[in-house]
């Protein structure tokens, strides 16, 4: 990883800005990775169709707070369905199959790209991502199986 990578995934790790309670959010759902025991919360607010507001709480790993926090950055502001494909740009970055204008899309969140060349860290960095998407899925009445 770059070191300019390294300095994002550390400044979200140390200084989250989406990590604390969110009262009167419509949504909230745990997240939990067996594997290396990871465990958030995701709030979100949604108002109509647009996430208004969004936060995590929990512990787990560097990669997995750094990366629920970067998604909040990302999706709050966005309708469900721009966060639902994002999700789907995430997944195929963690694969190693997105392409560079795809990565751009993922703003910060490009910066877990190599998470891909390390297995044993896929998990760590798809819990936010997860939890989101089984959250707007189940709000939504359908069933994605994301990865």
């Amino acid at each position: 990883m770059s070191n300019f990578y390294n300095e994002i995934l550390t400044d979200h790790n140390l200084h989250p800005m989406h990590k604390h309670g969110l009262a009167g959010c419509t949504c909230s759902l745990d997240g939990v990775n067996p594997s290396c025991g990871d465990e958030i919360t995701l709030n979100l607010s949604i108002e109509g169709e647009v996430i208004t507001d969004g936060s995590f709480t929990g512990s787990g790993c560097a990669v997995s707070q750094a990366s629920a926090d970067i998604m909040l950055d990302l999706v709050i502001g966005k309708s469900v369905d721009e966060a639902i494909r994002l999700h789907g740009l995430f997944v195929k970055m963690i694969r190693g199959e997105a392409e560079e204008h795809e990565l751009e899309e993922l703003e910060e969140a490009g910066a877990l790209a190599d998470i891909s060349h390390m297995p044993a860290r896929v998990k760590c960095a798809m819990l936010g991502w997860r939890t989101m998407n089984e959250m707007i899925n189940g709000i939504k009445g359908t069933s994605k199986n994301p990865i």
